[in-house]
């Protein structure tokens, strides 16, 4: 890294770059008439101005050492702040599970299936609000915009405790929805802005492993909470607002401590903002772009990766939404106590962290995205057909059916990985933008409907919805296969055109990785399968 130095504090006719307010006007100046901007084929034209200020004439080799102190760096302010927001979304998001052991069914009066509507409601937001939010994103400074959102939810879940009736918990439930329906998209972004192709699938497992965590957690708390029997308040009422109070404070110290942008990262020193910049040139999926491209959205619609990654959320997220919400009543179902119950659930926690980080070393040491989800689809079909049909009539079997329940969110893999492959596989901020909406808006749609087919007269045993899950994992098996045909093949036509001489194929300087092309304009771009 000796000249990494000399190389990032010039700008690209290699003279020294002036400081202060003439910064702007003299980089555009310079980059239209400058006669290396030939020579080095990047198009300034074509790209954000203010990435373009950080982005190097050519490409720079940065060391390994080097490469992994400036991964540290943005662990401690990007990393830390997903997995730490995730984990309170999911644990904020996850309370009402909790709550329908506590008492707040019966103290609110709810009747029917007025219990599944309050995990419907949260999704039906999120359904109609998901590209107004990824329109938002990608357009506002990504870490003030986040700070909001956790403030906003936050508010919206301490006041659950004071409602009374289920029109009231619907109101917060949907307003918890709107708030909290920018973190996974905003995550995505977060993630193929600050790090390189290879580390994204790890780093979306870290955040989503939270799932799991909540669970661990959020059922021993849980249980502590259980023991207020007395005082103001009951003991499902301290519950959210103790979670609510601690949300609004984090979401404070969210919009302090974390970045925006590279460009805009004022913790870190002008060089390393140029090397992060840098280090990501490899993923040729871009950084930052608000111009709105509309031949991108199209692109977008009518790519069949982008469809394959939204059915994969469906597929998986209609069996998590259901049994996540009644995990409490299903395995209280087979036996257990409220005490066992709720330590249950922290096992089961456990066993999602451990399917979600044994997939993501898996992916790590074979370069096998899809393969690996299908491998782990296995399970939640022995799992759910032993739900189906063995009875809880003894003791062991009781032990065995909460196992099997366990082993049924095998295929969260999935849901996973396909977050990191639609980060690192879509290239154009405005296609990207498009493709997570779409994402998003069936991931909601799925969780919208999951708890609706665990309809209440076919209680205990759920057939219904088991059928339905088993439903799920065959067509999810069934897009996986043709996902993976369908990007092999459009690898196969681009390692053609590069071996048959088409430059574009094969740049390996990576020259227009920064100027918002997409995957399918970029024919040096490869897919990840």
């Amino acid at each position: 890294m000796a000249n990494n130095t000399h190389r990032d504090a010039v700008s690209p006719a290699g003279l020294a770059e002036p400081v202060g307010d003439q910064k702007t006007d003299f980089v555009e100046a310079e980059r239209a008439h400058s006669p290396d901007l030939l020579k080095s084929g990047q198009r300034y034209d074509k790209m954000d101005k203010e990435l373009a200020q950080y982005v190097a004439e050519g490409r720079i080799e940065i060391s390994e050492e080097e490469n992994n102190r400036l991964r540290k760096l943005v662990d401690k302010r990007i990393l830390a702040i997903m997995i730490t927001t995730y984990f309170l979304q999911a644990i904020d998001k996850g309370t009402l599970s909790f709550a329908s052991i506590m008492g707040i069914v019966q103290d609110t009066n709810l009747q029917g299936a007025e219990y599944s509507w309050l995990t419907t409601c949260i999704y039906i937001a999120i359904l109609i609000v998901e590209y107004p939010q990824n329109y938002i994103i990608a357009r506002v400074p990504i870490a003030k915009y986040l700070s909001f959102s956790i403030v906003a939810w936050g508010t919206v879940l301490a006041c659950t405790a004071a409602c009374t009736t289920f029109s009231g918990l619907v109101v917060v439930r949907t307003l918890l929805g709107i708030f909290e329906s920018v973190c996974q998209p905003a995550f995505v972004i977060i993630s193929s802005t600050w790090y390189k192709r290879e580390e994204q699938a790890s780093r979306v497992t870290y955040w989503y492993m939270m799932n799991g965590a909540q669970q661990m957690v959020g059922g021993l708390l849980a249980y502590c909470f259980s023991l207020i029997t007395s005082g103001p308040l009951k003991s499902w009422q301290w519950l959210f607002l103790s979670y609510g109070v601690i949300s609004v404070i984090y979401g404070v110290f969210v919009g302090w401590w974390m970045p925006d942008s590279p460009m805009r990262a004022k913790c870190f020193s002008e060089e390393d903002k140029r090397l992060m910049v840098e280090r990501v040139r490899s993923n040729q999926t871009g950084i930052q772009n608000r111009q709105f491209k509309k031949e991108q959205v199209w692109e977008a619609l009518k790519d069949p990766q982008c469809w394959g990654y939204a059915l994969i959320q469906l597929c998986t997220t209609l069996p998590t939404s259901g049994l996540g919400s009644f995990q409490g009543i299903i395995i209280q179902s087979f036996g257990f106590t409220l005490l066992e119950t709720q330590l249950l659930a922290m096992v089961l926690g456990a066993y999602i962290i451990i399917v979600l980080l044994s997939s993501s070393w898996l992916v790590k040491k074979t370069n096998q995205n899809l393969l690996v989800m299908l491998g782990f689809c296995v399970p939640s079909f022995v799992g759910t057909a032993l739900l189906m049909t063995i009875p809880p009539d003894t003791y062991s079997r009781k032990v065995g059916l909460c196992i099997c329940y366990y082993i049924t969110l095998s295929f969260w893999s999935a849901q996973t990985l396909a977050l990191s492959m639609l980060s690192r596989n879509v290239a154009g901020q405005t296609k990207k933008s498009v493709a997570v909406s779409l994402n998003f808006i069936i991931w909601s749609t799925g969780n919208a409907i999951g708890p609706q087919v665990f309809l209440s007269w076919d209680a205990p045993r759920y057939f219904i919805a088991f059928a339905t899950h088993l439903g799920c994992y065959s067509l999810l098996v069934i897009i996986i296969v043709a996902l993976r045909f369908y990007l092999v093949a459009q690898n196969k036509k681009r390692d053609a055109l590069a071996a048959s001489g088409v430059h574009e194929a094969k740049d390996e300087n990576m020259t227009h990785a920064f100027e918002d092309l997409t995957d399918k304009e970029n024919q040096n771009f490869r897919y990840v399968y």
